[in-house]
């Protein structure tokens, strides 16, 4: 494991992005926060194509590749050398072993194929639990009659995936009149869930306690840990691998009291062939315990203002690939997006501030749906909706601080209740 000195002294001898972002950074005496912030724009910006990307700190010939999200756009990736993939799941696996019991039989229903992690992330954490376990590794595109046989038939009590396929199934077992009480546990990860997505889980799993199954992410690496003692939403510090910090938006500033939001912002001291110092990973968040506490804890609060990869579902979307949509279908516009839910509903509203062109608005969601598939198939499956608002300048949001244009306005109600015991 590097130390902090280390790390920055490694990627800016070796890394060309790294060496220009630290230009005026001195040799010795800086601390975390005197470390600029990332761009992500600037970071993900690869026109050389893989091989020729500056952000790598040396040649990529042992490795494993990944998307980073849905887009077909911009072709963003993520890069680990096999070692660093090694401690990377792990590393997860350590946490993830305090939710499961020895004999525990898990069926694993996260993603797998075209360059996704998920599902080899996980299988990878599973294997370096320090519990006995079985693994069941179906996949999420398994069809759900199989599924439901397969849990039935081999007795699996534990189940793992991303919200929107278990949500899925747990509609398709509601359909059927089916109803599985073996299931004690069904941990998920990418996204958040809300009490009437809960409760229809609750309705075809009745002895199942939801929980996170921790917080990471293919890009940005290990950010938190979930345990027994987090509530919805709370995860636990990764303090050996990671630095985590809560920032302010506006001002920059570091935030060390409890219960304040700010932009969640992580180091990874793990990897050296991609680096990722002081990287925001686009949630808000705010510290639930005191400074100085063992793996503090923190809680998520939804997307930053200023994310940079916006989750819709099992959907990423990337702000900048949005931008150059709308510039390709409208031109120059001020805009921003808008993120609610309703009626177990994600609801993405594009504010445009520029007259309204209705022979546009079904092309520019075409567009966004090339770009991102995942998009169609949320709408098709009553998962999503998009719309285009129409507005004067003078109704986009703004922060009030600074006045500057909020990028993202994500208005879902996070916190969701847990079941009561």
């Amino acid at each position: 494991m590097l130390t902090l000195d280390e790390l920055v002294a490694w990627t800016r001898k070796r890394s060309p992005f790294y060496a220009r972002h630290y230009q005026a950074l001195p040799e010795h005496g800086w601390q975390l926060t005197d470390l600029p912030l990332i761009d992500p724009a600037a970071y993900w910006r690869m026109e050389h194509g893989l091989d020729g990307w500056d952000v790598l700190s040396g040649p990529l010939d042992d490795g494993l590749i990944f998307k980073t999200g849905g887009t077909t756009g911009s072709g963003k990736i993520s890069v680990y050398t096999r070692e660093e993939w090694r401690n990377f799941v792990s590393a997860f696996g350590r946490g993830l072993s305090t939710l499961l019991k020895p004999g525990d039989r898990i069926a694993n229903l996260f993603f797998c194929g075209d360059l996704y992690a998920s599902l080899l992330f996980i299988h990878g954490a599973i294997a370096h639990i320090n519990i006995p376990v079985c693994e069941f590794p179906f996949s999420g595109q398994c069809a759900f009659p199989g599924v439901l046989a397969g849990l039935r038939a081999y007795g699996i009590n534990v189940i793992v995936g991303v919200p929107g396929r278990l949500l899925q199934f747990a509609a398709w077992l509601a359909e059927h009149g089916e109803c599985l009480p073996q299931i004690d546990r069904l941990l998920y990860g990418s996204e958040s869930l809300f009490d009437d997505q809960l409760a229809l889980l609750y309705s075809v799993f009745p002895n199942v306690r939801c929980a996170s199954i921790g917080c990471a992410s293919v890009d940005a690496g290990l950010i938190g840990a979930s345990t027994p003692d987090c509530q919805a939403g709370e995860h636990r510090c990764f303090e050996r691998e990671t630095r985590v910090e809560i920032v302010d938006e506006s001002t920059g500033e570091s935030i060390t009291q409890c219960n304040r939001p700010g932009m969640l912002v992580v180091t990874n001291l793990q990897r050296k062939l991609m680096p990722l110092i002081r990287y925001p990973v686009g949630d808000q968040a705010a510290w639930v315990e005191d400074e100085g506490c063992p793996q503090r804890k923190f809680t998520l609060l939804g997307r930053s203002s200023l994310g940079h990869r916006i989750r819709l579902g099992y959907a990423s979307l990337f702000p900048d690939d949005i931008d150059r949509t709308i510039v390709a279908t409208f031109g120059a516009c001020r805009w921003q997006m808008v993120i609610d839910y309703l009626n177990a509903t994600n609801i993405l509203t594009i504010r445009l501030a520029r007259p309204r062109a209705a022979d546009l608005e079904l092309v520019l969601i075409e567009n966004l749906v090339q770009q991102c598939p995942a998009l169609g198939e949320l709408q098709d499956s009553g998962q999503l909706i998009i719309d285009c608002h129409w507005c004067d300048p003078g109704e986009l949001a703004l922060n009030p601080r600074t006045g500057k244009l909020l990028r993202v306005v994500d208005l879902r109600q996070y916190q969701p209740g847990e079941k009561a015991s």
